[in-house]
């Protein structure tokens, strides 16, 4: 009869698997501080291109005050600005306050550009969590039965729903919604932000076209991996449908879907700013509608710079955790 050996009392397989996982950890600290450094010049790239975009209309100090302003005035707002210095002095300045957490003063609200924006963060970061867990919620339950259903009628309406999700531009069909819940029904508020039910239809308008994209890439990555030698050996061994596909595949199959989320973010956020103008939500995204009708070239550019920033950290962070997920990715 032959010996097992138990690899917790051997030392030299343990001293073998504790140098793979400290291998493991200086390799993920690798792949975050070269993400980290990416990062910075990303979000150096950004605000060098917030700045400049303020000075391709033309003159920022006669556009700020307007068609009625006088030579006299708008020479002097181009002084108090700084506007008459050369253009790598003004950036060098507007970067080393942007580090300090000092982007200026909006010129029509009269307040710290940092505080607006930090009051309205949290109401845009709100909408975006809710509607990122409702088109997750969706999608991936729905790819999963489209995989499941495959080459059937099921799996036909499924692809379809999500055909027509990515079809439908999101602004539409929340105006669309506005029409039938809260003026024909009367059911949802129109705009504004109080209660639960002031969160459903921009949640949902704003979710549409994520959701029907996780749902594409669920099924496809769901049949790749349904085909895979470890599945049919999970199959050989009497293993039920529903343990094969929750426990075996759909952690496989939610790497494509957690790398698409994390690109998906700036949709989240850059469809914010059409879906919070038309449901009147007071969030970062309004503001930066705001600004540009009041030609606050301040407070865009701090909210530019801000949405910049986020994307980079999302990104990070989806970095991270697919790394933790796979630790192939690592190498």
């Amino acid at each position: 009869m032959p010996i097992r050996r138990d690899s917790r009392a051997d030392p030299a397989r343990g001293a073998s698997r504790g140098a793979q996982e400290g291998g493991n950890r200086v390799a993920l600290l690798r792949k975050a501080v070269s993400r980290l450094i990416q990062g910075v010049i990303v979000v150096i790239g950004i605000t060098l291109i917030t700045f400049l975009a303020t000075f391709l209309t033309g003159d920022p100090a006669a556009l700020m005050l307007g068609e009625g302003a006088s030579t006299e005035e708008i020479a002097e707002f181009r002084s108090t600005m700084g506007f008459d210095r050369p253009l790598y002095v003004q950036y060098g300045e507007f970067l080393s306050k942007a580090v300090r957490g000092d982007f200026g003063q909006s010129l029509y609200y009269k307040r710290s550009n940092i505080e607006l924006v930090m009051e309205r963060l949290p109401n845009t970061v709100k909408l975006a969590a809710i509607a990122l867990v409702f088109s997750l919620v969706a999608a991936i339950p729905l790819g999963i039965l489209a995989a499941r259903l495959h080459n059937t009628w099921g799996d036909t309406l499924i692809m379809l729903f999500g055909l027509i999700g990515q079809a439908m531009p999101s602004f539409w069909f929340g105006l669309m919604m506005m029409l039938l819940f809260s003026v024909r029904l009367r059911v949802l508020p129109v705009s504004g932000m109080g209660t639960w039910k002031n969160y459903v239809m921009p949640a949902i308008a704003l979710s549409t076209f994520p959701l029907a994209q996780n749902l594409r890439m669920m099924r496809s990555s769901m049949l790749e991996v349904l085909g895979d030698d470890y599945i049919k050996t999970a199959r050989s061994k009497g293993l039920s449908e529903v343990r094969v596909y929750c426990k075996h595949a759909l952690k496989n199959s939610l790497k494509p879907v957690i790398t698409q989320v994390g690109l998906q973010m700036g949709t989240f956020l850059g469809g914010a700013v059409v879906i919070e103008t038309i449901f009147a939500w007071p969030g970062i995204g309004r503001l930066a509608v705001q600004a540009i009708q009041f030609k606050d070239f301040p407070l865009l550019q701090t909210v530019v710079a801000f949405l910049g920033i986020a994307f980079v950290l999302v990104n990070f962070l989806v970095d991270i955790v697919y790394s933790l997920i796979d630790p192939r990715v690592r190498v």
